[in-house]
């Protein structure tokens, strides 16, 4: 019998789509979980997900762009689950406009989220990682960091997490902890129906043109993004570091 001691995930923007598939992915990997999100009450059927699935996860309300917030939040899942160490930096939103449109908010609120929260929520769980001697941490970027029209604030702030994914790699190596980014392609969630929505087609439709652009002929789902996170998180990938790996249906960079 493994007398392994279970280690302590965190996923942020864990409430729904790719955040609670790699969060039930995670639990399923025999990490006890805690399910960040901006509204504590949004992450229960995550939550519900793993304990249905006999997996240990935790609901936290928290706003990863806000210092004191990730202060609490952290010391929260240290004291309820035990020291995090693995994180998944997933949050986000989408603020799309064209660079003419794009108001000083827009641009801002995409920076705070992404950016400053993956850089907030980084150093919080570094502490509890170095002292462990073990640490994963996973930034979701994007195929949008190659450039995307509509894009100006998403496109830098998922180009400046492949950008922090590899200093931390060089920083905290040393200490046993990896730092990688998955870059997803086009994956059926409710920011892709929102980019539907914002250019004006039936997003069936949207759906169907971007699997006929799509090498494999389909569209990703988030448990294929979960899948990804779930290898470099993984006891066995300790020696992969500081890598992006873009999880598309084919070659985009």
């Amino acid at each position: 019998m493994s007398t392994t001691v279970q280690r302590v995930a965190i996923v942020t923007g864990g409430a729904r789509g790719i955040g609670a598939a790699t969060a039930v992915r995670l639990a399923r990997e025999g990490r006890a979980v805690a399910v960040l999100d901006l509204d504590e009450a949004a992450c229960k059927d995550t939550v519900d997900r793993v304990t249905a699935d006999g997996g240990t996860a935790l609901a936290v309300g928290c706003d990863v762009s806000d210092t004191e917030q990730v202060s609490a939040a952290v010391g929260r899942v240290a004291a309820e689950l035990g020291p995090p160490v693995v994180l998944v930096n997933n949050a986000g939103v989408l603020r799309d406009n064209l660079l003419f449109k794009m108001s000083d908010d827009d641009w801002d609120t995409v920076m705070n989220v992404h950016l400053r929260g993956a850089f907030l929520m980084s150093r919080a769980c570094q502490k509890h990682m170095v002292d462990a001697g073990f640490g994963r941490v996973v930034n979701l970027s994007s195929s949008s960091a190659l450039g995307n029209r509509g894009q100006a604030n998403y496109a830098t702030a998922k180009a400046g997490l492949q950008g922090l994914t590899k200093t931390l790699a060089k920083e905290l190596g040393k200490f046993g902890i990896t730092a990688n980014a998955v870059a997803p392609g086009f994956i059926v969630t409710d920011m892709t129906a929102q980019t539907a929505a914002r250019v004006g087609m039936d997003f069936e439709d949207f759906q169907k043109a971007a699997a006929d652009r799509i090498p494999v002929q389909r569209v990703g789902r988030p448990e294929d993004i979960a899948n990804a996170v779930a290898f470099f998180t993984g006891e066995d990938a300790g020696f992969v570091s500081g890598q992006v790996l873009y999880v598309a249906g084919g070659p985009l960079n």
